[in-house]
C-alpha cells in the first residue's frame, strides 16, 4: 500500500540523515493521525505536543524575541492581544518572551530545553488550510537589483515614493486607501496598468531598475537593496500601497495552463517572460496591488510591525487572525543546495519563529511566509518554497 500521501508528499519516507529530519518527520507522521482542528487557533494538550528542537542558530533567536519584546513595550497596557480566545495584555506576552529567552540562553541540552518548554508553557496550534492543522508554509528575501537614481539607459522602470496624490482614511473603523476625485470624495486608487500604461505618477520616481521583472518582484517582495552604477548599495523599504488587492500572478501561470504548480518559480516566470515578451504587461497587470517605497537604513529590511527582521526566525501570517506578539514553533521542508548553486533535495527544518510582519497574500490561518534573508540561497528558497508545515504558538503558563 505504500506511505501515507500526506508522507509522500512531503518526501519523508526516505531515511533520515540528522537528528532534526528524524524528529520532523515523526513529528509530521504524528500530526497526519490527529483530529481536525476546529477554529484558527486552539490549544492542545500534552500528547499532542511537537517535539521541540530548533535547528538554526541560538544567537539569531535571541536576536528575533529582543525585537519582538522592543516592539511589545511601545503598547499600551490597555493595548490587549487576541491569543486564540484569549485577550493577553502586552505585559503577559513580554514576560512569556523574556522567560522563553532565559530558558534557551541557560540551557544547553536539547532534550532538557523541550522537557521545560513542555512543562512551563501552554501550546497552541494554529487550525491552517481547511481546519486540518496543515499550513502553506512559502519563503520571502531581501532581492538585490541593479538601479539608478536616474533614467538613463538600461535603467528604464521606476519605483515610486508616496505619490502625494494618495489619501488614507479611517471610515467607520476601517482604514480606507484611495484619491481624491473633482468633487473631493474619497474614490479608489488607481491600478497598476493605470499607473503603468498612463504614467500616472511621473516625477514621483525614487529609482529606476534595468529590469521590468525586477521592479515587480520588488513589489510583491516589499523591501530590498538597490546597487547604483558606483558599486554602492541603499536600502529601499516598504512604504504604502494603493490599497488593492494581490492578486498573484503565479496562479495566474497555473490558470492558464501555461505551468503546474509544482513548475512555478520566479526563474520559470522570468524565463517564460523571455520567450514570450508580448505577453508580459497583460499579465503583470493582472495584479492590480502596487507598492511604493522609501529609502530606509543599513539595519536591515524591517516587518509590518516596524521591527528589524531575522533571516529564519521572522514569520509573515495574518495578524488579524494569529497571534502577534507570541513565540512561534514552525516545522516544514526547505532546499538544500548543491555546490552548483541549484536545489540538490530537501530537508525537513523545525525552529522558534517571531510573527514580525504580514503580506497581502498571506491570509487566513493557513499561511505563513519565512523571511529567509538575502543572497543566492535565499533567492532559490524564496523562489521554490510551497511546502506543507505545522505552525504553533507558546504561551507561559500562570503569567500574570
Amino acid at each position: 500500500m505504500g506511505p501515507p500521501l500526506f508522507l509522500r508528499s512531503l518526501n519523508l519516507t526516505r531515511s533520515p540523515t540528522s537528528v532534526t529530519q528524524l524528529l520532523g518527520g515523526l513529528l509530521f507522521l504524528f500530526v497526519a493521525g490527529c483530529a481536525l482542528i476546529a477554529g484558527n487557533l486552539v490549544e492542545i494538550n500534552t500528547g499532542r505536543f511537537p517535539f521541540f528542537i530548533d535547528d538554526s542558530s541560538q544567537s539569531s533567536l535571541i536576536k528575533a524575541i529582543d525585537q519582538h519584546i522592543g516592539y511589545l513595550r511601545k503598547k499600551s497596557s490597555d493595548d490587549t492581544l487576541t491569543f486564540g480566545t484569549l485577550r493577553v495584555s502586552p505585559e503577559v506576552l513580554i514576560e512569556s518572551l523574556t522567560y522563553f529567552s532565559n530558558l534557551v540562553e541557560t540551557e544547553s541540552n536539547p532534550l532538557e530545553l523541550n522537557r521545560l518548554i513542555r512543562e512551563n508553557f501552554r501550546i497552541f496550534k494554529a487550525s491552517g488550510r481547511n481546519n486540518k492543522g496543515d499550513m502553506l508554509v512559502t519563503g520571502y528575501y531581501e532581492p538585490t537589483f541593479e538601479g539608478s537614481l536616474t533614467k538613463t539607459y538600461p535603467y528604464l522602470y521606476p519605483l515610486h515614493e508616496v505619490p502625494q496624490t494618495l489619501v488614507v482614511k479611517r471610515i467607520n473603523g476601517s482604514k480606507k486607501t484611495g484619491r481624491l476625485d473633482a468633487h473631493g470624495n474619497l474614490v479608489t486608487f488607481w491600478s497598476r496598468k493605470e499607473i503603468v500604461s498612463q504614467n500616472l505618477l511621473k516625477k514621483e520616481e525614487l529609482v529606476y531598475l534595468k529590469d521590468r521583472m525586477d521592479a515587480y518582484l520588488l513589489q510583491v517582495q516589499g523591501s530590498g537593496r538597490i546597487r547604483l552604477p558606483n558599486g554602492s548599495l541603499k536600502s529601499l523599504h516598504f512604504a504604502g500601497s494603493n490599497g488593492l488587492e494581490y492578486e498573484s500572478i503565479g496562479k495566474l501561470f497555473v490558470d492558464k495552463d501555461l505551468m503546474t504548480t509544482k513548475q512555478i518559480n520566479i526563474e520559470a516566470m522570468r524565463t517564460y517572460f523571455d520567450n514570450h515578451p508580448e505577453e508580459m504587461d497583460e499579465m503583470l497587470f493582472h495584479n492590480p496591488r502596487y507598492i511604493f517605497f522609501q529609502w530606509g537604513d543599513d539595519h536591515g529590511p524591517r516587518g509590518s510591525l516596524g521591527e528589524i527582521l531575522t533571516a529564519d526566525r521572522s514569520v509573515a501570517i495574518d495578524h488579524s487572525i494569529l497571534p502577534t506578539g507570541a513565540i512561534g514553533y514552525l516545522v516544514s521542508r526547505r532546499p538544500v543546495l548543491n555546490d552548483s548553486g541549484t536545489i540538490n533535495h530537501w530537508r525537513v527544518f523545525s525552529r522558534f519563529v517571531l510573527p514580525q510582519d504580514s503580506g497581502s497574500a498571506i491570509k487566513g490561518p493557513g499561511r505563513v511566509d519565512l523571511f529567509l534573508g538575502n543572497g543566492h540561497y535565499a533567492e532559490t528558497a524564496a523562489g521554490n518554497m510551497k511546502e506543507t508545515g505545522e505552525l504553533y504558538f507558546l504561551l507561559k503558563k500562570e503569567v500574570r
